[in-house]
């Protein structure tokens, strides 16, 4: 009798392996993603493992002079250990090139949070092969961001209430976890999570190819990203993680096509489990929609394998369930036909449709007079805080769609007067006046470190979109977005001191019509929307010049140094 393996919280579906049309499929699946350059050269991989090494060196070095400041013998401080662990797209193998690596330093219980910001900083900045170096102490998870022998590199540390940390160490143990702050368990979950899902699943050469295709699949059709309320990369992990377990002998082909075929037909909000639930030695919450009003109020949850379970996917709104949802049946129709020979694996990776989709556009664009690290909190703080104005605008009457883009653009112009400032706060950002902007320089990868543009003086840019799907039964009601973008202005601008000074920070909120979006958020050689021809006597309404204002222009609400919150914009 044959035995196989339970994998999740449910039998397999169907244990059957592959036929030779989907092992065929499935090759032309890996050949897409090589075509897509979802892998990286043996080189880099190399250069990782090598950049990975010389972290636990510096680790070790790390804790061993820190335990000596504390009067520690030699034996003792080399004993006391501290050990790398890497986490997300590299510890699943499905990191590509130019991926970052997802690292933790785990150390003993006399080295501080504090050692970590500043000897292992400096130990940082001694190294000849780091390129730059930003940390940020007071992050939700504290974190180093750091790009070492030109890889992007993000720091964590976590402290256990344990006297040594060896090499051979793991983190399996939930006991591991007593006595920790919140900071060290966020900081530690990441690994944990990670090494769950690998354990979970029955074949993970099947789960890497499969999660590699959902990766360039979520990213193309602009549903990638937490912040912004889809589901982040370990969400997307676990999702296609749970498919393996109820396909255990399956190719990723297959894989892929059930990933869409089930998650569309999911009874939403049933949660997405691996394993079930578990209690812990913790005085912590554990997800739980029985006990917990916030926890039933996730309309896609995700549950992370490892204690203490949380939902991966809390951030998710009723719009972007619905974009998701869409996404799927695409999915599942795309990969029958591929399934059927009448469609190739590059029609699953088609880039999207977003600014071609809507009428309306509801632009938020963060803007600094100052350095780039400045603009860095200020954009970030802005982008966190992004999700709030989508549940305020898809609660109103006539929204049906409040649509976030889940990526930002940036520019940066050298600027010599408040006039220029001016200039550019009221002209960028439309594709009708954005050509006003032409005789002011733009700092670029090409002229960055000219001469010329050094030490002046600098506006950073940043631009968030959100797709507005407007349904009014009266044609001529408008739909008031004045109160939740004003809400959400000052929301931003008090949320820290620093941030009200009108003459370094600027938060702009308009909205802008299809035809009117700028060049920027067009590739090369992508088409414009082009618009209708109207009617002679709709024409005669304008100047000869077309120079009637238009009314994308009408409303906004903004902030500069002159301007605090400007008229109701209505859409």
């Amino acid at each position: 009798m044959n035995y196989q393996k339970v994998y999740g919280i449910t039998g397999p579906v169907s244990v059957a392996g592959p036929t030779a049309p989907e092992n065929k499929l499935n090759d032309a699946l890996i050949q897409e993603l090589k075509k897509e350059g979802s892998f990286e050269s043996e080189a880099d991989t190399a250069k990782r493992v090598q950049i990975l090494k010389t972290l636990q060196e510096l680790a070790q070095k790390f804790v061993y002079q820190v335990s000596k400041n504390k009067n520690m013998s030699d034996g003792m401080a080399k004993d006391a250990g501290g050990k790398i662990f890497t986490f997300g797209s590299y510890k699943l193998g499905v990191h590509g090139p130019g991926s970052d690596i997802d690292t933790l330093v785990v150390v003993p219980k006399h080295v501080l949070r504090e050692d970590f910001f500043t000897v292992f900083d400096a130990l940082l900045r001694e190294r000849p092969e780091l390129d730059e170096i930003a940390p940020v102490p007071d992050a939700f998870v504290p974190v180093i961001k750091i790009k070492f022998s030109g890889i992007s590199i993000d720091l964590l540390c976590a402290r256990l209430d344990v006297a040594q940390v060896p090499v051979t160490m793991t983190l399996s143990d939930k006991n591991l976890l007593r006595n920790l702050d919140e900071k060290d368990l966020r900081a530690l979950n990441g690994t944990r999570v990670t090494d769950e899902i690998l354990e979970l699943v029955p074949k993970t050469s099947v789960f890497r190819i499969a999660l590699r295709a959902v990766k360039i699949w979520a990213n193309r059709r602009g549903i990638y990203g937490n912040v912004f309320g889809f589901p982040g990369g370990v969400a997307w992990a676990m999702l296609v993680a749970r498919i393996c377990q109820l396909y255990p002998n399956a190719c990723s082909a297959v894989i892929l096509n059930r990933f869409f075929k089930i998650y569309s037909e999911w009874k939403w909000p049933q949660p997405v489990v691996l394993k079930p639930i578990e209690d812990g030695p913790l005085q912590v919450r554990v997800w739980n929609p029985k006990i917990y009003a916030q926890d039933r109020s996730h309309r896609m949850p995700v549950i992370t394998p490892a204690y203490p379970s949380m939902c991966a996917t809390h951030n998710i709104s009723e719009s972007t369930k619905n974009v998701i949802l869409g996404e799927f049946d695409r999915g599942i129709k795309i990969t029958n036909e591929i399934f059927s020979n009448k469609k190739n694996w590059s029609d699953l990776f088609n880039k999207h449709d977003f600014f071609h989709k809507y009428k309306f556009y509801l632009t938020v664009a963060v803007t600094t007079k100052g350095d780039d690290e400045q603009h860095l909190k200020w954009t970030g703080l802005v982008e966190s805080k992004l999700r709030l104005l989508i549940l305020k605008l898809e609660a109103l009457p006539g929204i049906n769609i409040a649509h976030p883009f889940p990526a930002l653009f940036g520019t940066t112009y050298i600027y010599k007067d408040n006039k220029d400032v001016e200039n550019i706060l009221q002209n960028y950002g439309s594709h009708k006046t954005e050509n006003r902007l032409q005789n002011l320089v733009k700092i670029t990868d090409d002229n960055k470190d000219d001469e010329s543009v050094k030490d002046k003086p600098t506006m950073y840019l940043t631009t968030m979109y959100i797709g507005l799907d407007v349904n009014v039964e009266n044609k001529k009601e408008k739909v008031d977005i004045h109160v939740p973008c004003a809400e959400y202005f000052n929301l931003c601008r008090n949320f820290n001191e620093e941030f009200q000074d009108n003459d370094v920070f600027s938060l702009i909120i308009r909205y802008v019509k299809l035809y009117d979006l700028p060049d920027e958020v067009y590739d090369e050689n992508e088409a414009r929307p082009i618009k209708k021809k109207r009617s002679k006597r709709a024409k005669g309404a304008e100047d000869d010049n077309g120079t009637k204002r238009p009314k994308s222009d009408a409303g906004s609400i903004e902030s500069s140094s002159t301007t605090a919150i400007g008229q109701t914009a209505a859409a």
